[in-house]
């Protein structure tokens, strides 16, 4: 599932930056007036507010899986893309420690384009996909920050806006093993032959081999003019 797996990864980010560090704890909740009555120390909260899918990436048609052959093994059809915004905020008991930590949440999500391979997992891992990041951007279009604060019944603060675009894995069709064996032709009451192309091994009728004849695959026809 997306939205599991982009917490984790903005998590990760976040650790590896020295986040939410000593004292500090990191949540993904609503910041309501009643969950901030209920904090016990300095608080870093990562909200997501706002889903949507990105439709301009919207594809179509089915892409190939193959093996370590080259054998085609499935298809899938293309991801679906979702723009993921969160609204990151500091709860402490001064503004001064909320500032600060709010100036170390942009030093450390503010450098990066993406979310990097080694904090991917899942899905995002598997897909091999780049998941674009941007940070202290606008809010989501067709709100604004009192619109979300109002909806949290509380009072405006200052916060950082994360954008995260991520794709979402669709179903995957298998395919079945490659033709081995001709084609088998009956005419009549006569014996059945195979078609057999160059490489291609006899069809078996009945558990016996059918007589056949071999076949020269079709020569590739040029155009007039060309070599």
């Amino acid at each position: 599932m997306v939205i599991d797996e982009v917490d984790e990864a903005l998590r990760r980010l976040l650790a590896e930056e020295g986040l939410p560090g000593d004292g500090v704890e990191l949540v993904f909740e609503a910041p309501t007036k009643e969950w901030a009555a209920k904090l016990a120390g300095p608080t870093i909260s990562v909200f997501l507010y706002d889903l949507r899918e990105e439709t301009g990436r919207r594809r179509t048609g089915a892409q190939e899986e193959v093996d370590a052959e080259g054998s085609v093994v499935g298809r899938r059809e293309p991801p679906l893309w979702y723009a993921l915004s969160y609204l990151a905020t500091v709860w402490t008991s001064r503004p001064q420690d909320e500032h600060r930590l709010l100036a170390d949440l942009l030093r450390a999500a503010g450098p990066h384009d993406v979310l990097l391979d080694r904090w991917l997992t899942g899905s995002l891992a598997e897909l091999a996909l780049e998941v674009p990041l941007r940070a202290g951007g606008p809010i989501s279009e067709a709100k604004a920050a009192t619109d979300i604060w109002s909806a949290l019944d509380g009072r405006l603060r200052p916060a950082v806006n994360l954008r995260v675009v991520a794709p979402m894995a669709r179903r995957r069709l298998p395919v079945g093993p490659p033709v081995t064996e001709g084609v088998v032709v009956h005419v009549g009451g006569d014996e059945p032959r195979a078609l057999r192309y160059d490489g291609v091994n006899a069809a078996k009728v009945d558990g016996a081999g059918a007589a056949g004849f071999a076949v020269s695959r079709p020569r590739v026809r040029r155009r007039r003019g060309t070599p």
